[in-house]
């Protein structure tokens, strides 16, 4: 039966802490533990036996391929300490069984601070294929009849009933409705549908019924095509440890090379057998790379742990690696750097009130589930506007709707109302303002009179405007990458302060936009909707807002729980300042080797300086807090100072 990760690292605990104390205790001459050296000998074995085997064998294989990483070192350096510490129990001599159980448990703690970091598997294709429909109303014998999804094939007739999702991709034969696209564009307006237009499967269909041709099968249509862009943008990450396995690679024929240089060496200078074997071993033993080994993982640990009580969620040691060589940072647009639903941003009256134009247009707009109707109603019930009946509705084809209020005709409706009235300048003037900052434009009427224009928008976050405008400080190029059009992506970009708007990107455009960037700069992107999930994993890092979807949650390395984008400015600077520790404490654990290897191997016998096994134990421990001590540090590095108050 197989040991996992942790288990042997609780193994390595148990054995590790007696013999710890032993060897303190042995130098600070406090009591020993029971059994002496035949305990130390039953804790070494039952540490290395059982927790430092598969290092061994991960030496032996390497070993076979002709080459060397940290395991090499850890399972030769320990097997050769273990076999001399028996030799050592017979000959009375200071024996390396603590410097064996230490070494394989703090290598194996780096390991658990690495699994930790890396428990939470991604499920985020399998959730993105669950927002698919599950069945579908097809045309089979002149009946529609309902199917299971996997039975759908390019060419079937489908219909569509309202509130219903859309199977399969396809195009509109009869019937027209308004979609809710935004799960997959990021547009967060319904998209009026008729005959000849295209539909994206997972959508969600409005208040009208249609039939549709299916172009593709179930397993072929856009979700498919950005669930597998996902997942093979998530498989082509490296690991975070290859640059020390890299050293490591080096450092160890050079510690080998040394060891047996300090053999022959003494023996050539007419020294003992076992003097010599002594001190190639105790090199062998000092490079032993515990704090090498806990070096990356301690500072991970602290600065994801960090970031998580500032809610961040960096998801492993990858991401926060890749994030501190960010260049460039990428927005989607609606739900990201925008709330992600329309507002009422302004009300422009004609000789009335805005509280009456708000309670004649909530009247009209209580019975509609449109998001621009939901815009309204939200701001009248925001500023305390009483509720009224309206009744005889009638459509105004392609125009609006109007009805009675309070006994009077009124209307409510889009800027082809407008055919009806001759507009002053000053009105012309104030419906241009409103049509250039990209905001819709709803007409309000009542008595027979023009009433008022209300301006809607998805308006961009309170943060937006400070995130965006810390990272142009701290040296990052802004982008917008969004689908909406040009003439929205525009305006908004323009209220945010970004560098450069890229917009009327499809959404399995995305991706390839990100690699383009990517192939010239280190590149993150931030984002929140389905449609994002691909760009988020083709991102160098793909930072996710916390209140997003599950597949972009899922994608992305970096999670904002607070949905705040000036938390995107902490993230990056965190991830600086936790891989400088990383170098720091890199630093560290060479400088110990570089100090202790010519003790251990003997070069300064002549002036009294030796290292014995207690002393090598010691330093061992001193190196390894010293690391530790050192990633502790991130908890007090300065960050970012969010100067908004509030997020949305």
């Amino acid at each position: 039966m197989s040991l996992t990760i942790m288990q042997r690292f609780y193994i390595g605990v148990i054995g590790s802490v007696p013999l710890v104390y032993n060897m303190f205790a042995a130098f600070f001459h406090w009591p020993l533990i029971p059994g002496g050296q035949w305990t130390e000998f039953a804790l070494g074995s039952f540490v290395f036996l059982l927790a430092g085997l598969p290092f061994l064998r991960s030496a032996w294989a390497s070993f076979k391929h002709h080459n060397s990483n940290m395991d090499t070192l850890v399972g030769l350096g320990t097997a050769i300490a273990y076999v001399y510490s028996i030799y050592a129990l017979f000959s009375n001599r200071g024996n390396y069984f603590e410097a064996v159980a230490v070494v394989i448990t703090l290598i194996l703690l780096g390991s658990v601070f690495e699994d930790r970091m890396k428990a939470q598997a991604s499920s985020a294709v399998d959730k993105l294929l669950n927002l698919q429909a599950k069945d579908a109303e097809v045309l089979r014998d002149n009946e529609f009849i309902m199917i299971p999804l996997e039975q759908v094939i390019a060419g079937d007739v489908i219909r569509v009933k309202p509130g219903g999702k859309i199977p399969v991709d396809g195009e509109i034969l009869e019937g027209h409705s308004s979609l809710d696209e935004s799960m997959v564009t990021g547009e967060s307006m319904p998209v009026e549908k008729k005959a000849g237009d295209a539909v994206i499967g997972a959508t969600v269909n409005g208040n009208g019924t249609f039939t549709f041709k299916a172009s593709k099968g179930a397993g072929d249509g856009l979700l498919s095509q950005i669930a597998n862009m996902v997942r093979q943008a998530q498989s082509s990450q490296a690991p975070i440890q290859k640059d020390v396995d890299r050293i490591a690679g080096i450092f160890v024929p050079i510690v080998l090379i040394i060891s047996i240089l300090t053999y022959t060496i003494w023996i050539l200078l007419g020294a003992s057998q076992v003097d010599a074997i002594i001190f190639a071993v105790s090199v062998m033993i000092i490079a032993c790379p515990c704090a090498l080994g806990i070096a990356t993982p301690t500072a991970l640990m602290v600065g994801t742990g960090r970031s998580a009580k500032l809610g961040i969620l960096i998801k492993n040691g990858e991401v926060l690696e890749a994030a501190h060589g960010i260049k460039a940072v990428v927005f989607d647009k609606t739900g990201t750097i925008t709330v992600g639903k329309p507002q009422v941003t302004d009300i422009i009256t004609f000789g009335d009130t805005e509280a009456n134009v708000l309670r004649v247009a909530a009247a009209m707009e209580a019975s509609s589930e449109h998001p621009l109707a939901a815009a309204v109603l939200d701001e009248a019930k925001e500023k305390g506007i009483p509720t009224v009946n309206a009744d005889h509705f009638e459509a105004i084809s392609g125009k609006g709707v109007q009805a009675q209020v309070d006994g009077k005709s009124a209307f409510i409706g889009n800027e082809r109302l407008l055919e009806d009235f001759d507009l002053t300048d000053a009105q012309k003037a104030q419906m241009q303002k409103l049509q250039a900052e990209a905001k819709t434009v709803v007409i309000v009427g009542y008595d027979k009179q023009l009433m008022a224009f209300i301006g809607i928008q998805d308006a961009p976050k309170a943060s937006s405007k400070a995130a965006i405008a810390a990272l142009k400080r701290d040296g990052y190029k802004t982008i917008m990458l969004t689908g909406d059009n040009h003439l929205v992506a525009e305006a908004v970009g323009k209220q945010v302060g970004i560098d450069t708007v890229i917009a009327d990107v499809l959404p399995q455009d995305k991706a390839d936009q990100i690699q383009t960037l990517k192939n010239q700069m280190p590149v993150a992107f931030v984002g929140d909707g389905i449609n994002d999930s691909p760009a988020l994993a083709t991102a160098t890092v793909g930072i996710a807002m916390g209140s997003g979807s599950d597949i972009a949650i899922e994608s992305g390395g970096i999670v904002l729980v607070k949905n705040d984008l000036e938390d995107v400015v902490t993230a990056l600077q965190l991830a600086k300042k936790t891989f400088n520790r990383i170098l720091i404490n890199l630093f560290w654990a060479f400088i110990y080797n570089i100090i202790g290897i010519p003790i251990a191997a003997g070069l300064f016998v002549a002036v009294g300086l030796t290292l014995t096994a207690e002393i090598a134990g010691i330093a061992m421990a001193l190196s390894s807090i010293t690391v530790v001590t050192s990633s502790l540090l991130l908890n007090w590095v300065r960050l970012h100072k969010r100067q908004t108050t509030q997020t949305q």
